[in-house]
């Protein structure tokens, strides 16, 4: 029996109670290997945040790729880690789309501070890169990512997976460009999507190929090259190597599910998004494994607001009167193929799951386990086909779920966003936030569920059209990602509150309004910006609106004033 688990024994029946981040816990069996509840006393007494930091803890963070909150209740390991530290069910992205979210989670900074505004550098679009690794490398982000404020504070700081797009392999003869702030660099290209046949780095620089295996191998065989197997195994190697070191750690693992394959599949016929084959339907296991739940109740009445017609969500102009919809009505998603679609992703997700459960049995008491997501997903949702980028619940809403030394267990109502982690990490090490981050550490919440100082987040983002096969979402998304504008948003546990820019040229604006209450429904079901009884709730919320336009002159290595990093409050 492990020293963790020793540790929980006394609890269980205390932690059988605790809500979770989404509907209820499921199994209450002995919580093997989940942090962050070392007997009673920690949750009678808990270790102010600070004081922990001090003990130099170990952290690693799991960030999923395209995870929505539809899929939370297929994963085992994820809900028991809920049920047993903090979960945050107001946790949201800055913006849904990979590279941005990415660059902002690690820098602790909006877009427009770090520049990265999307997927793919779009050079034609506007001055300079405007989005994945060519932006981020070009301002500087790598030198602005907490990875390196830990590892010049003594942590061995390890990264392994998806990165960035366009982070691409060096050519033979060349080395990897390794960003600033990583002891180990083992990231996996973008030749994973298709889960078979991709690279990666070795721990000493040099490309290591992962061939895809002959149709008529193995079904073990298969997994034993599937890229989260690889993953997750070079993560488990990471932990292990460090677990007894003088030096804490800090690892960030980042897998490619949920995500779509791109390109040429791994094999004909093989699905959109392609499960490891222990996941698969199978004469064993008819439906495949979607964890606690079962895959036959996967289906479309989990996808809130699926199939919707765009009647009232049509935008307002500012004078008042209907904009025209910018929703593509014409690209729809079928109920067959979003129930395969969500049933193959809640199968992907079943790796990931596995991965977490073996990072909680191997890592000890003193070690921070995070789990969340870089953004979320919509299939079918909101009158659109399947992607991301929205300013709606199914994109921007994600997991966000903590266990760790002194974490109280319980569900928190804080209103955090991923460019919170940064300082957060920072803080929980032991080490300074620079003046730089615009988020704000949310690690004072870990120790008291109750505490709320943060109630609102805010969301922008940027149009540009997809460029071929420079965007791994074009493949599958087709037009419907061009027809999303440019937005900034602000919501809070209520209400959403999005100002869209309906003109798409770089140097023009054309502004209109969409207004949702969630205690209406809970979806985005109908703009209400007009309603007479909701004109208190607009108002204030377009307040905080202008209170944030007004602080984004801050960019890349400027002071954020402490009036703008308190927008949030």
């Amino acid at each position: 029996m492990s020293v963790r688990l020793r540790a929980l024994t006394g609890l269980v029946a205390v932690l059988a109670a605790v809500a979770v981040l989404a509907g209820p816990a499921g199994s209450t069996a002995s919580p093997r290997g989940i942090p962050g509840t070392a007997g009673s006393a920690a949750a009678a007494a808990p270790v102010p945040a600070k004081a922990v930091a001090a003990g130099r803890p170990n952290i690693v963070l799991v960030l999923m790729d395209d995870f929505s909150m539809d899929l939370w209740a297929s994963m085992r390991n994820g809900r028991r880690m809920a049920a047993h530290g903090a979960s945050y069910r107001n946790s949201y992205v800055v913006d849904s789309l990979c590279c941005v979210s990415r660059s902002s989670l690690l820098t602790g900074q909006y877009p427009h501070q770090t520049g990265v505004l999307l997927n793919t550098p779009n050079t034609s679009a506007g001055p300079g890169p405007l989005g994945g690794w060519n932006a981020f490398r070009a301002y500087r982000n790598g030198e602005r990512s907490f990875s390196v404020k830990l590892k010049r504070g003594g942590y061995t700081t390890g990264y392994v997976g998806k990165f960035l797009n366009l982070y691409n392999p060096p050519k033979p003869g060349t080395r990897a460009v390794r960003p600033p702030g990583w002891s180990e660099w083992r990231p996996v290209f973008a030749s994973a999507y298709k889960g078979w046949g991709f690279q990666m780095l070795r721990r000493d620089g040099r490309v290591q190929r992962f061939g895809v295996p002959r149709a008529g191998a193995s079904r073990a065989t298969k997994d034993t090259t599937y890229a989260g197997t690889v993953i997750g195994r070079t993560a488990l190697d990471f932990i292990r190597r460090h677990e007894d070191d003088r030096a804490p750690y800090f690892l960030q693992v980042a897998p490619y599910a949920t995500h779509n394959s791109v390109g040429k599949r791994a094999w004909r016929g093989d699905p959109l998004f392609p499960p490891a084959f222990a996941d698969r339907p199978s004469s064993r296991r008819p439906g495949g494994n979607c964890g606690p739940t079962a895959c036959r109740t996967l289906g479309v009445s989990g996808l809130p607001g699926f199939g919707d017609r765009i009647g009232d969500n049509r935008p307002f102009w500012s004078s008042g009167g209907r904009a025209p919809s910018w929703r593509p009505a014409r690209d729809r998603v079928g109920r067959r193929t979003a129930t395969t679609s969500r049933r193959n992703r809640a199968r992907m997700a079943q790796s990931v799951d596995r991965m977490v459960g073996r990072i909680l049995r191997a890592t000890g008491p003193n070690t921070y386990v995070v789990l969340s997501s870089d953004n979320g997903f919509h299939l079918g949702q909101h009158g659109m086909g399947k992607g991301k980028g929205l300013p709606y619940d199914s994109d921007v809403r994600v997991p966000l779920v903590v266990t760790g030394p002194g974490v109280v267990p319980g569900t928190r109502e804080e209103v955090v966003s991923n460019i919170d982690l940064a300082a957060t990490v920072e803080d929980l090490a032991g080490v300074a936030t620079p003046a730089y981050r615009s988020g704000r550490s949310f690690a004072p919440t870990l120790t008291d569920p109750a505490l709320v100082r943060h109630r609102y987040a805010f969301f922008e983002h940027t149009w540009a059209k997809s460029l071929g096969g420079t965007d791994p979402d074009r493949s599958f998304a087709g037009g419907t990602m061009d027809r999303i504008p440019s937005y900034v948003a602000v919501r809070d546990r209520d209400g959403l509150l999005v100002r869209l820019d309906l003109d798409n040229r770089w140097r023009h604006a054309k502004y209109a309004w969409e207004y949702y209450d969630y205690r209406d429904a809970g979806f985005e079901k109908t703009n209400t910006f007009r309603r007479s009884s909701e004109q208190a709730d607009v108002r204030r919320l377009r307040g905080k609106l202008r209170e944030f336009l007004a602080c984004r002159s801050a960019r890349r290595f400027d002071a954020v004033p402490r009036d703008c990093r308190a927008i949030t409050r």
